[in-house]
C-alpha cells in the first residue's frame, strides 16, 4: 500500500534498539506519531480512539526534519488493529513519487471545524479514523483517505483532491453542498 503524508498529529514518541550495543541502534529506531489537544498549556493524548502512525529511521524517515517527509509517499504494511489500537505502519520512503493509494490526513478545528465523530455520516466509508483525540473544545483526528474521501464538520463537506498533475499530492477542500 502507497501512502502520501499531508500531515502529522501533535504527539511524538519514540523508541530505540533494545541491544545497547548494536551498531545500528540509532538508525534501527521507531518513530510514533499520534494525536493529542492543548491542555493547560501542553500537548497532551486525550484519545477516543487510539491508535498511532509508526515510522522507522532505517525506512528514511528522518526526525529531526518532519516537514521534509511531508507530502512524500511511503510503502505502507495494511492498515491493522494491534493490542486493540489502530496502527499503520511507514515501512519506506519511496524514491520517487507514485500515485498513493491514501493518505494520512490530520483534521483540526481551527482549519476544518468541529467534528461529530461517531455520528451518522461524519466521514467516508472508504476512510479510515487511525486515531482521535478531544478535549472540551479541543479535536485532532488522524485518518487515512483515498483520493475523492470525505468528511463532514460543523462547517460542510470536505473532500481530499489529489493534484490533477501531480497525483501523490492532496489536501482537503470545502466541497460546495447542492
Amino acid at each position: 500500500m502507497l501512502v502520501t503524508v499531508t500531515g502529522f498529529g501533535s504527539v511524538w514518541r519514540w523508541r530505540q534498539r533494545k541491544a545497547v550495543n548494536h551498531t545500528y541502534r540509532l538508525s534501527g529506531a521507531a518513530y510514533f506519531n499520534t494525536t493529542g489537544v492543548d491542555v493547560s498549556g501542553s500537548t497532551r493524548q486525550r484519545p477516543q480512539i487510539l491508535g498511532y502512525a509508526r515510522f522507522h529511521a532505517c525506512g528514511g524517515f528522518d526526525p529531526n526534519h518532519p516537514s521534509r517527509m511531508l507530502n512524500r509517499v511511503f510503502e505502507c504494511a495494511d492498515p491493522c488493529v494491534w493490542l486493540g489500537q489502530n496502527k499503520l505502519l511507514f515501512k519506506r520512503i519511496l524514491a520517487a513519487p507514485d500515485k498513493p493509494d491514501g493518505f494520512l490526513v490530520v483534521v483540526r478545528p481551527e482549519l476544518h471545524g468541529f467534528l461529530r465523530v461517531g455520528s451518522a455520516n461524519w466521514r467516508s466509508a472508504d476512510s479510515w479514523l487511525i486515531a482521535f483525540s478531544e478535549c472540551r473544545d479541543q479535536q485532532e483526528a488522524m485518518l487515512l483517505m483515498p483520493a475523492y474521501g470525505w468528511i463532514r464538520s460543523e462547517l460542510g463537506r470536505f473532500v481530499l483532491e489529489p493534484v490533477t498533475k501531480r497525483p501523490w499530492l492532496g489536501r482537503l477542500v470545502l466541497a460546495c453542498e447542492r
